[in-house]
């Protein structure tokens, strides 16, 4: 079975039997940082996991296109090898009705793997990774799910707390009604 819909090399790693060790590294580990770094979406109220492993190489996935994580906040912990290239590269949070927008220069950031270090960040942080060029790298992937902040999400119309465009759009609004009283102030 694939880890997910977009790697093809890899391992889910409940099915065999790692479920309760993820579980505790999600509890006692991930989400005391997902509370204080991510708090804004669900980073307080993680309560499940997908955890997997990938790997690249040359004759396995090279790189990952761009994309969204099916998570509130994910681990991407590096497991090693020896490897060169296969860098992530990040391009802002955005929510599904923006996830498609270019990213600001603001927003663009890249990260460069070493083995036994990790990267936490926002499941909607749009990603991917970089051709490896060399070598053979795998990955340990948890992706930690909030049902609470899945069911807030549903009903709400903005989200200018996480996501950069929702942002954008709230200042642009709060700048034009500035300007309008500006006006409206001046000309009368």
């Amino acid at each position: 079975m694939r880890p997910n819909t977009m790697n093809k090399y890899g391992v889910v790693l409940d099915d065999f039997g790692f479920e309760s060790m993820l579980d505790k590294l999600m509890i006692n580990f991930v989400k005391p940082l997902a509370s204080v770094l991510f708090p804004d979406v669900g980073g307080s109220t993680l309560d499940t996991h997908h955890g997997f492993v990938v790997e690249y190489s040359k004759d396995r996935d090279r790189d990952l296109g761009f994309h969204v994580d099916d998570s509130e906040v994910t681990l991407n912990v590096c497991l090693g090898k020896k490897f060169t290239g296969g860098g992530l590269f990040f391009r802002g949070v955005r929510c599904d009705t923006h996830v498609n927008l270019d990213a600001h220069a603001e927003e663009i950031f890249e990260y460069s793997h070493v083995s036994g270090q990790a990267v936490l960040h926002a499941g909607r942080h749009r990603h991917g990774a970089k051709e490896i060029l060399s070598g053979h790298r795998m990955n340990l992937i948890l992706w930690c799910r909030s049902a609470v902040f899945r069911e807030l999400k549903k009903h709400q119309r903005d989200f200018f707390s996480w996501c950069g465009e929702c942002l954008n759009q709230k200042k642009e609004r709060h700048q034009q009604l500035l300007d309008a009283r500006y006006q409206e102030f001046f000309q009368t």
